[in-house]
């Protein structure tokens, strides 16, 4: 492939080089700058020529940007940098391709920017979880004293923290959130321990299939120095550990929510115990906190607590850490957040259940639920969801447009549950939605919004979605 070869940390590389940034999002503009100020020229090329466009364009001043063509490649380019959402398939990555240039992603570029004294990174990514989870590991590595940041995915660019006027040192770490799709363009990455959490479809639109998104996932294993942390529970993520190419030495290392065998952490009466890092794994345990220190104790959040601590004792971390680290962290709003209880009914926001394998680990975590559902299905079918939580189902509340799918699917495997079928997307929908949850629910339930779908059809996003939600409860409580 053409493109100029680049040596970690050094910038005089970059001197003089033809860089195109495809994106003008955050992490475009972010490697657009940091590349600029080592000397590469860079172009911006973006599809969209909307006001807000030009607004990002005019605020990188002495870079040149390309609104409204997002499939010609500039002439002279040495290397494209992808932002993550740009399909493989899009057209200007072709035209590269025909020109024998190189395309990566900007996590690619923050590793290769990386100096000599440069920190380790510990990797977290899965289907779902991977922001509480990167969240929880920085929370546990700042317990035991350590200088570290979450970032990657989470919404840091990491080329920002690479390239710091505070840059992190090799007595640091970062603990990098990496979505399949910066895993797909970052092919040097190599982690000091990295976890994989679960495996389910999606983003399949993008990959386009389950194996090209799965053999993505799995590049986070790629060269690991000391652990690679699986799901025992999800045979996927240990096939991804068994075909990793890793240093010599390097262990797996598994989670489970049941009792850990050798080389694995798990819980045991209420206790998360390591059974990997510790002398005479085969005999031998150590409790790390209880699953009282877990916010929420649901059983999908004590699964991300024990990868954190994993990932957290594979860098050396001592128990203890673990332990505060965990009672110190508050999750992320819309994340299984109880917003309140209402004539003994409560009502939670995992708005950011977003698929059908997050809205699954939610159900999971309660035993009679009033149900709200539905949004954009993204090509996802309900019926082994609705099955496997169908016994938890006190009623069922649909919104959005695809709430159709999951009507079918219940009807197929819950048709005994009632369910309402809210045919309106206007700004009092979801007030209506849950409404008509209370009308089902009695004391002792949970009503729980989690959707198994994406949001856009009715709110600008989860986030929009779960404070819609949380209005509504209060403005119910406010009427009892």
């Amino acid at each position: 492939m053409g493109g100029r070869q680049v040596t970690s940390g050094q910038g005089s590389d970059w001197e003089g080089m033809r860089v195109t940034v495809a994106g003008l999002g955050v992490s475009g503009i972010s490697a657009a700058r940091a590349l600029t100020a080592l000397g590469a020229l860079v172009t911006v090329v973006d599809g969209g020529d909307s006001e807000a466009h030009r607004e990002r364009a005019a605020a990188l001043e002495g870079i040149e940007v390309r609104l409204g063509d997002a499939e010609t490649l500039p002439e002279g380019t040495g290397l494209v940098v992808t932002s993550p959402g740009w399909k493989p398939s899009s057209p200007l990555f072709a035209a590269a391709a025909e020109a024998g240039v190189d395309v990566v992603g900007d996590v690619e570029i923050a590793w290769r920017l990386r100096g000599p004294d440069a920190p380790p990174w510990l990797a977290v990514t899965g289907t779902n979880g991977k922001t509480t989870t990167t969240q929880m590991l920085a929370s546990i590595l700042r317990a035991a004293g350590l200088r570290t940041a979450a970032v990657g995915n989470i919404g840091t660019p990491i080329i920002d923290v690479v390239l710091g006027e505070e840059p992190y040192n090799d007595l640091d770490v970062l603990a990098v959130e990496l979505s399949s799709y910066q895993l797909h363009w970052a092919p040097s990455l190599r982690a000091h321990s990295a976890a994989v959490l679960n495996l389910a479809p999606d983003h399949l639109d993008w990959h386009g299939s389950m194996e090209a998104y799965a053999a993505d996932k799995g590049r986070v294993y790629e060269g690991n120095r000391v652990a690679c942390v699986y799901n025992v529970a999800d045979k996927a993520t240990e096939d991804m550990v068994r075909g990793a190419d890793v240093e010599e030495g390097c262990r797996a290392v598994g989670f489970t929510l049941g009792a850990p065998g050798p080389s694995q952490l798990g819980v045991v009466e209420g206790i998360l115990v390591d059974r990997a890092f510790v002398e005479n794994r085969q005999r031998n345990a150590q409790e790390l906190a209880e699953v009282s220190d877990v916010d929420p104790p649901a059983p999908h959040n004590i699964a991300n607590a024990l990868a954190a601590a994993a990932l957290a004792r594979a860098f050396g971390v001592p128990p203890k850490a673990v332990r505060d680290g965990l009672r110190a962290f508050t999750p992320d709003a819309h994340r299984i957040a109880h917003v309140a209880d209402v004539d003994g009914v409560a009502y939670v926001d995992d708005s950011k259940a977003t698929n059908t394998h997050a809205a699954e680990a939610s159900l999971a975590a309660y035993e009679s639920i009033v149900w709200i559902a539905g949004g954009l299905a993204k090509g996802a079918t309900f019926d082994e969801l609705v099955a496997r939580s169908a016994k938890r189902l006190r009623g069922v509340v649909l919104i959005g447009a695809d709430r159709a799918q999951i009507g079918e699917a219940l009807a197929r495997h819950a048709p005994e549950v009632p369910v309402v079928d809210l045919d309106r997307t206007d700004t009092g929908a979801m007030l209506a939605a849950v409404q008509e949850a209370r009308r089902l629910a009695e004391a002792g339930d949970t009503v729980l919004l989690a959707p198994a779908c994406a949001s856009m059809d009715m709110f600008a996003n989860y986030n929009k979605r779960g404070d819609a939600f949380a209005q509504a409860v209060r403005e119910l409580g406010a009427g009892t």
